[in-house]
């Protein structure tokens, strides 16, 4: 079993063919299915800001409640 090596170009063209044909193996999501992933990562973005803001309120109040006793 001898092996040629393939010369820097031919590395490319190889690495260029075997990307085009994963390419057309992806399953592309549609348009609704986009939009609908995009709302849900909004809707938990906005959920998570409001706990976060919530728990910093507590915590101000806690230390400025502690701090000024």
């Amino acid at each position: 079993m001898e092996k040629t090596k393939m010369s820097f170009f031919q590395r490319i063209a190889k690495y260029v063919r075997e990307v085009k044909a994963e390419m057309k193996k992806v399953v592309w999501p549609t348009f609704k299915k986009i939009r609908q992933n995009t709302l849900v990562v909004m809707l938990y973005v906005l959920i998570v800001g409001i706990v976060i803001w919530v728990l910093d309120a507590l915590f101000t109040w806690g230390i400025s409640f502690i701090i000024n006793r």
